[in-house]
């Protein structure tokens, strides 16, 4: 039996009041868990197993020192200092955290070491007081390396040498290491070695020693500083000569009084033959052996009369440094060094002597003591040397504390014996040696406490049948509580069925399914009674159904293994596949199932046991069989079937509501199993009727079946595999279930108002099965609610609805409807809280005020109804609003009113889209669930003028040369009065590029202008907005192009004036056959060009231009071929972007292709994108001119112009 002993379990469990002091990482505390509801008292125990700590601090930074504490009531605390208490109230510096113990002290400005001391919380309440281990608080310090005259070292070769650090005491003792000028480590090794004080160690000198800067630096870890000692010069001599001698009378330290040589070993450190060392228990000890000698002796260590610690001793600093951590008391004793060389040895013997600062044998526990009980609070610590042991009580040491005849003390442990009620307090054990001491804080808790039970209450322990039961029932009370056992109402008591055990637990040593049920414990004291409920479950055993088998299976086939296992319902078991007692392999031709191993393309390496291992999380089950492997021979196809039905259907474990039902499964037919089918029949409400009720695995052969109170039962059981169902197994015999009164809720209830006066009470009616006995009925019951009136009651059969009539309108009714039979009424249902019918609003919304914001928005908003008018759930306010007219014209007839809703209690919003200028009404209604109340009184408002809609049908017409006509017809919303209009124009060329942007500005009543003196055949582009005085409405935009000039195109051709939208001449027949005539033209003359060349003579082409000078017909280039005007090769286009000037010239510095290369004159006519539309005359020098390269089609104008 693992259970504690009651009586340590009552000194544990000091749980309500405890003050836990925790100072941060520097105390160990137990923690007891509170309890709110009991216990307002106690302090709790504190174990300090630790020396006083001597913690550094950073002057840098504040003081921080942790002290928390728990209990009921609240502690108090306070400090010490140096053992005087510390006013905290009276130094500004120093604050005490709220609801804690913990010390922040602010040294900004501040001295540091006015702080420094030595600390002790205290937390205290009404029932004692608590301390903490002392806090020893120093500063850090890194004081400066005193100013010294070093002078140079003179040394002789192969002497030894000391070079001494002696770096300033700081606190922490610094870290020291040595450097050269370049910050190097200077290299050590079994001759040259730093010792643990940090002074340099040579065993002997080479004349490579010889240098200047062997410097000393100590590292302050908590100031983070590096300080150095001034560089030491070393020079080594390799004989004593007369500058040696010169250098030994001017002052320089010399090292060596005779020549070097070799020599046995010797010890530098520690001197002589034999020393001393002191250590800690726990500490970690570092002997330390350097030797001078030549050559370079080496050292070992071992221990007189023993052996050094194994796993607890290493060698640091090439064997000069013997380490042991954790040191035992039997590490005390002699070691010996040993130097050696091969002139000699010489030993250091090192005594050892191991102290130990207290630790605890027992520390003292925490004592809860009844009334007139007796007890004893024990205090064992040891050390070297042995501890004294002191007692306090509360902080007072004992022997000034107040006088209490139930307390002595003998042996160092105190006596109590006939406590009184009021004497609980806090006893504190100091130990204490030279090298630290102990403090233990003991509550002492007299209390008068009525038993509880502190197993969970109702808990469940389960078992497996003929296997051991253990029944817990911890208990807590003062005094000690006394625990009787009972099982069904029946005492339980000490014997051949049932063993009580000390600490009170209740042993069943063969457990049988007869022992399952409720077991009461019932702990008593004085002061009362408290019982405790445990339940035990016997459960079924897990057992494998069928034993695996021998198998013999061929080579390439497939073998499987099925394992299917019976047992207990309520456990769930795993399976586990070993192959000769091991994992099986990482194969995937292994296929594990949920009860079957298949092994596919079996080859010999198969062969060997299989086992099969069931695990359930109380027992567990296995079978094995064997594998062997034949050579493959044909074997006869596999037929699969159906399974066969499943057979001995039997009823165990039989209760009030559940039962078990076991089966044998079938034949499978050579498929397996997949699942059970388990079905009932209720003869009793729906006989010849079955019913799906569950399924199970496959591999299951027992199935746990909650029942119905009222129904006569019987199961059958079908099996499914691949193939399909099996016949259903015989039915099993009928198993009848009580009534019980024990009904279900009637599900659904809600509560519909139909109308003012009355509302419909519905619910989903029980089943046949879920009536739980004859007789049913339901009993249905309502009351207004917050009314102190009786419930009115109806009880009705067969319907799932009732009407209550005469009710108020919307009032709030409790209803409940409960399921009633002929053993009595089910549980009291839930209160559903339902409404009577809504009637409609009777008041409209009063105060209705609008606020128009601007010509597109208005902000309405009005009072709320009352709710008492509402007669219903207000579900918000439905504004209407439409628009009468327009205040610059009449409106032919009102617009239809349109409708915004606002949720809830909303009582004002926003009217969006409104047209401005216009005269709109508007009213307001609330509405609930039945409908819309009574409209507000309407509310007329105007909105204010707002910008126009866009002008209607802009048109751009030709008029002459140089003007155009732009005709408008007014917006059709003018939104105010017009102001006017804003008319905007500009060129556009070729490559759709504006030109200088002109506006004007037109009366309201305009609705065409005439623009005179624009540039001829050119493209504009016009913009147009109406006015009022909120500003310009949306613009519109149209082109139009002027009409060509007349005179300077050859031949004589009729420009048009043209809109934006040109007609594509392409597709004209004139066009066509124009072009056909030319082309017809131009092979006639190439015809008559080749016959003049294969005649022997030069057609004179340059000689008849000369001649002709045609104006109207300009030739064609030998070179290429095109026509002398025009070329649209894209290799001389202009950038786009560039533009010419307005007199229609090109300066020749300006552009490479500029056109004035084509003329003598410069006398060419330009369209106004900078098109050359004139005739050419003179010599060209380039190949092609710029083309007109407008995105519009080309116009009759410009194409024959291609071909002049």
């Amino acid at each position: 039996v693992t259970h504690p002993a009651m009586d340590r379990k009552r000194s544990c469990m000091l749980c309500g009041g405890a003050v836990m002091l925790l100072l941060g990482h520097m105390i160990n505390a137990l923690e007891v868990p509170l309890d709110p509801l009991k216990y307002e008292f106690s302090i709790h125990n504190i174990a300090f197993s630790k020396s006083p700590k001597d913690y550094i601090i950073d002057p840098r930074e504040n003081i921080i020192i942790h002290c928390e504490a728990k209990g009921k009531p609240h502690p108090s605390f306070s400090w010490t200092r140096n053992g005087i208490h510390f006013d905290v109230e009276k130094d500004s510096k120093v604050i005490l955290k709220p609801n804690s113990g913990t010390l922040v002290i602010d040294i900004s400005g501040e001295k540091a070491e006015a702080y420094e001391g030595v600390y002790q919380c205290i937390a205290r309440n009404e029932h004692g007081s608590a301390l903490s281990n002392n806090i020893v608080i120093r500063q850090s310090r890194s004081p400066l390396w005193s100013k010294e005259k070093i002078e140079p070292i003179t040394v002789q070769r192969g002497m030894s040498l000391v070079l001494q650090c002696r770096p300033p005491a700081g606190l922490p003792p610094p870290i020291i290491f040595w450097m050269d000028n370049n910050f190097q480590r200077l290299p050590q090794n079994s001759r040259v070695s730093q010792a643990l004080n940090g002074d340099l160690y040579f065993s002997n000198v080479l004349m490579d020693d010889n240098r200047n800067d062997y410097i000393c630096y100590a590292r302050f870890p908590h100031t983070q500083t590096i300080q150095q000692k001034q560089p030491i010069t070393v020079n080594v001599l390799d004989t004593m000569n007369d500058t040696v001698l010169a250098a030994f009378l001017n002052g320089s330290d010399f090292w060596g009084d005779s020549p070097s040589g070799e020599r046995a070993p010797t010890f530098m450190q520690p001197p002589g033959m034999h020393s001393t060392s002191m250590v800690l228990k726990g500490d970690a000890l570092q002997l330390e052996c350097i030797a001078d000698g030549l050559p370079t002796p080496d050292i070992s260590w071992s221990k007189v009369n023993g052996d050094l610690p194994s796993g607890r001793f290493s060698f640091h600093s090439f064997q000069k440094t013997l380490k042991i951590t954790e040191v035992t008391e039997a590490d005390g004793g002699d070691y010996r060094c040993l130097a050696k060389n091969r002139l000699g040895s010489n030993h250091h013997i090192i005594t050892v002597v191991v102290r130990a600062a207290p630790f605890w044998i027992s520390a003292p526990q925490n004592l809860i003591l009844a009334p007139k009980e007796s007890g004893m609070l024990t205090c064992r610590a040891d050390g070297n040397p042995k501890p004294t042991v002191t007692w306090s009580v509360n902080g007072i040491p004992i022997e000034n504390s107040h006088k209490d005849p139930s307390r002595k003390i003998e042996n160092g442990n105190i006596i109590l014996s006939d406590v009184q009620t009021g004497s609980s307090a806090v006893y504190q054990c100091n130990a204490s040696n030279e090298y630290g001491y102990l403090l233990g804080n003991a509550f002492v808790s007299i209390l008068a406490e009525p038993p509880r039970v502190l197993t969970p209450p109702n808990h469940v322990y389960s078992v497996i049948t003929n296997s051991r039961a253990l029944l817990d029932c911890a208990s807590f009370g003062s005094p000690l509580p006394k625990i009787t056992w009972f099982k069904d109402g029946q005492s339980i008591v000490d014997g051949d069925l049932y063993i009580i055990h000390k600490n009170n637990t209740l042993e069943i040593n063969v457990a049988r399914p007869v022992n399952s049920g409720k077991y009461t414990c019932i702990a008593s004291n004085s002061l009362g009674n408290k019982e405790n409920h445990i339940y035990l479950e016997v459960k079924e055993p897990t057992r494998i159904l069928r034993q695996l088998g021998y198998k013999v299976v061929q080579r390439n086939s497939m073998a499987v293994f099925e394992c299917k296992v019976k047992h207990d319902p309520t456990l769930f078991p795993s399976m586990i596949w070993l192959k000769d007692n091991m994992e099986l392999p990482d194969d995937s031709r292994f296929e594990v199932g949920s009860d079957s191993l298949t092994i596919h393309d079996v080859g010999e390496d198969d062969e060997g046991n299989y086992t099969c291992i069931r695990n359930t999380t109380l027992d567990q089950d296995s079978a094995s069989a064997m594998l062997t492997v034949v050579e493959a021979t044909p074997t006869p196809p596999v037929i699969m079937e159906q399974p066969d039905p499943p057979t001995d259907l039997e009823l165990t474990d039989q209760r009030e509501h559940s039962v078990q039902l076991t089966w044998t499964p079938g034949d499978e037919n050579n498929s397996p199993i997949q699942l059970f089918l388990i079905q009932y029949e209720d003869s009793l409400h729906e006989p010849g009727v079955w019913v799906n009720m569950t399924e199970v695995s496959g591999t299951s052969t027992t199935a746990h079946l909650e029942l119905s109170p009222y129904v006569y039962y019987s199961f059958r059981v079908l099996a499914l595999n691949e193939v399909g169902l099996s016949e259903p197994s015989a039915p099993s015999r009928q198993y009848r279930t009580n009534p019980a009164r024990e009904l279900p809720y009637p599900s659904e209830v809600e509560v519909i108002g139909t109308s003012p006066d009355s509302m419909t009470i519905t619910w989903r009616e029980l089943t046949g099965l879920e009536s739980n006995g004859p007789g049913l009925q339901y009993k249905v019951s309502w009351r207004q609610e917050d009314v102190d009136q009786q419930w009115t009651s109806l009880t009705l059969a067969n319907v799932s609805l009732y009407v209550v009539t005469g009710t108020p309108t919307f009032t709030p009714y409790e209803v409940t409807v409960q399921a009633v039979n002929d053993y009595g009424p089910g549980p009291r249902p839930e209160v559903v809280l339902g409404y009577s019918g809504e009637d409609l609003p009777t008041v409209a919304p009063e105060n209705v005020k609008v606020s128009v914001q601007n010509g597109t928005v208005a902000e309405v908003s009005w009072d709320a109804v009352p709710l008492s008018t509402v007669q219903g759930r207000l579900n918000g306010y439905k504004v209407s609003y439409w628009k009468m007219r327009s205040l610059h014209k009449q409106d032919p007839e009102p617009e239809k009113p349109q409708e915004l809703i606002f949720h809830g209690n909303e009582t004002e919003g926003l009217l969006f889209g409104l047209h401005p200028y216009s005269q709109y009404t508007l009213n307001i209604r609330a509405f609930n669930g039945k409908g819309d109340g009574p409209t507000s009184s309407n509310q007329i408002f105007e909105t204010p003028e707002g910008v126009p809609g866009p002008p209607a049908d802009l048109k751009v017409q030709n008029l002459n040369l140089d003007s155009l006509v732009v005709k408008w017809v007014p917006p059709v919303e003018y939104n105010g009065h017009l102001t006017g209009y804003l008319l905007k124009y500009q060129p556009i060329n070729t490559t759709d590029e504006l030109g200088p942007l002109k506006e004007l500005l037109l009366a309201a009543n305009e609705t065409s202008i005439t623009l005179d003196n624009l540039k001829h055949s050119t493209r504009y582009k016009f913009y147009l907005n109406a006015k009022t005085i909120k500003g310009s409405g949306p613009t519109v935009t149209e082109e139009g192009v002027t009409i060509m000039d007349e005179g300077i195109v050859h031949p004589k051709i009729n420009a048009i004036a043209m809109t934006s939208k040109q007609v594509d001449i392409a597709t004209q027949g004139w066009f066509i056959g124009l072009m056909c005539a030319i082309a017809l033209l131009i092979l006639v003359l190439l015809i008559v060009c080749f016959i003049k060349r294969n005649k022997g003579g030069k057609y004179p082409v340059k000689e008849k231009e000369d001649a002709h000078q045609d104006p109207e017909i300009q030739p064609m280039k030998e070179d290429d071929g095109t026509f002398g005007e025009y070329s649209d090769t894209e290799d001389h286009k202009p950038l786009k972007g560039s533009r010419t000037p307005s007199n229609g010239t090109v300066k020749k510095d300006d552009s490479d292709d500029s056109l004035v290369d084509y003329g003598e004159g410069g006398d060419g006519q330009f369209n106004e994108d900078g098109s050359f539309i004139g005739q050419y005359s003179g010599k060209k020098e380039k190949d092609t001119a710029e083309g007109n390269e407008s995105s519009e089609a080309p116009s009759p104008v410009n194409a024959m112009n291609s071909f002049v």
